[in-house]
């Protein structure tokens, strides 16, 4: 094998396990993850062991496939129950919010640096999306509201879109006096938005269908099957010129609310999968990234990153949610929760390949507002959180439904691990109410397997094996998830329709 390629392997093999390593200690410090990989790249680099990377184009486009990984695994871990109830306000953050976000920065990049209306807007532009790997790492971690949380995991998953499409129409006026007409762009970016959507949710569905009914000949091919759907979901929506972004967050979704075969082996797969793409990601940007420029960057990166922390994303929210008429305080923690990340410094590139002048001034103003507003709005969300009293008490831990398709007897075999914070504990096996051709079959307890039996009760750290008829299952997992959430009694007093409703 080339010494090259072996080098660069043993290099990347250590980057991956220092960056995991220093996860930990991003965690015990309360420090976001991204800052620590961004570091990395700027310890590699040029100012650092004095690698020399400068190929954008590269940059941009393995930051696109990174993104692409990380949109799906959001997609496949976003839970239909609770989103469904936030898709009107997420989408609308996702859109009017960008562009009025967009607006007010570039007026204000305008009069306080006296930058021309392209370069104000273009910059403005590519600050104009939250992050959905930074979101997703954030929001995950705190006990909000079931419905305030999935808003704004929705919004990061859904605004990307719109913000890469006005970045590339931005940067195609500035170098292309030939450029169509502005007032045609908004009907084009709508016709894209709505067909990426339409392409993401029918392949979804297909993939889904297909999936239930051909038994693969390893289990370890469906989780890679599911990932390739949501790429190819991408792929096949931007070969069709509308928003692939839209479509691979979609397609996870989709397919991460389906009754697939082992359903969680194939989302703890994307979940390791995105991690991979952030840490390769967020190395590459700081390996492109010049320290020696940075600093000159500080001051226009606190004025607009200003602007956009103070003015523009609370005026956006405001006006995105009238509508809605969500509390006050809701609505200030959806302001200040807008975390930029990875996709702004991405989409920052974009001005770089297509020539832009000053794109330089724009890659290094957007990287240094990243890592500072990260770094303030990251540590500070947990506080925000409690001074704004919309912590949510901390809900009992869901129960995860691990199931394998058993094809001659038309069945499922299913895994279930009873949670620490689970009401499943205590409960006798009839309490549950599984349907008629369902059944705990058997329990591992403390290292040892017995067959239960109606006066066998569910205790935290069980595992059980249950097995259901195909036709069946999706009743057993909804008991199962009911029970788990809301005791014994769910059900009989509406406690199992509204776990899943919670806000």
């Amino acid at each position: 094998m080339n010494t090259t390629v072996t080098v660069a392997m043993a290099i990347g093999a250590v980057v991956v396990l220092v960056a995991a390593v220093a996860l930990r200690l991003a965690d015990r410090l309360g420090l976001p993850s991204l800052l620590i990989y961004l570091g990395l790249g700027l310890a590699i680099g040029e100012a650092g062991l004095g690698v020399q990377f400068e190929d954008a184009e590269l940059t941009q486009n393995l930051g696109v496939a990174a993104l692409v990984i990380i949109l799906a695994e959001g997609g496949l871990t976003t839970r239909w129950s609770d989103v469904r109830r936030a898709i009107g306000p997420g989408l609308t953050l996702a859109t009017v919010g960008v562009a009025v976000s967009v607006g007010i920065t570039a007026a204000v990049t305008v009069w306080l640096l006296g930058a021309t209306w392209g370069f104000a807007l273009l910059l403005a532009a590519v600050i104009g999306s939250t992050d959905a790997a930074a979101v997703f790492a954030a929001l995950r971690r705190l006990p909000l509201p079931r419905r305030l949380a999935a808003a704004i995991e929705a919004e990061s998953g859904l605004n990307d879109a719109p913000a890469i499409l006005l970045v590339t129409t931005l940067a195609a006026y500035l170098t292309d006096a030939d450029a169509a007409a502005w007032w045609l762009v908004v009907p084009q970016v709508m016709g894209q938005l709505v067909g990426g959507a339409v392409l993401g949710i029918a392949l979804g569905l297909a993939g889904s269908a297909l999936l239930r009914r051909v038994a693969l000949p390893l289990a370890g091919f469906y989780p890679l099957a599911v990932l390739a759907l949501c790429v190819l979901a991408y792929a096949v929506a931007t070969l069709a010129a509308t928003s692939g972004i839209v479509a691979v967050y979609l397609a996870g979704v989709v397919l991460g609310n389906a009754a697939l075969p082992h359903r969680s082996a194939s989302i703890g797969f994307a979940e390791g999968m995105a991690s991979l793409a952030q840490i390769g990601l967020f190395v590459l940007l700081g390996l492109l990234a010049s320290p020696s420029r940075l600093l000159d960057a500080l001051g226009p990166a606190l004025v607009v990153g200003g602007t956009l922390l103070l003015v523009a994303r609370p005026i956006s929210v405001v006006v995105s949610l009238a509508a809605f008429r969500w509390p006050w305080a809701q609505q200030a923690f959806v302001s200040w929760a807008g975390l930029r990340g990875a996709v702004p410094i991405v989409l920052a590139t974009f001005p770089l390949t297509a020539g832009v002048p000053g794109a330089e001034n724009i890659f290094d103003t957007v990287f240094v507002l990243v890592v500072v507003f990260t770094l303030v709005q990251g540590w500070s969300l947990p506080w925000v959180a409690r001074r704004l009293r919309i912590a949510a008490p901390v809900a009992p831990r869901d129960v995860d439904v691990e199931s394998a398709p058993l094809e001659e007897l038309d069945a499922d075999l299913m895994q279930m691990t009873v949670p620490s914070g689970s009401r499943l504990h205590g409960v006798y096996l009839p309490e549950l109410r599984l349907p008629e051709d369902a059944a705990v079959v058997l329990i591992v307890r403390d290292g040892r397997a017995f067959v239960p039996d109606d006066t066998t009760r569910l205790m935290r750290g069980d595992q059980a094996l249950l097995v259901s008829a195909r036709r069946s299952r999706p009743e057993a997992e909804r008991r199962l998830r009911a029970v788990s959430r809301a005791g014994r009694l769910a059900g009989w007093r509406g406690e199992e329709g509204r776990a899943s409703d919670l806000d």
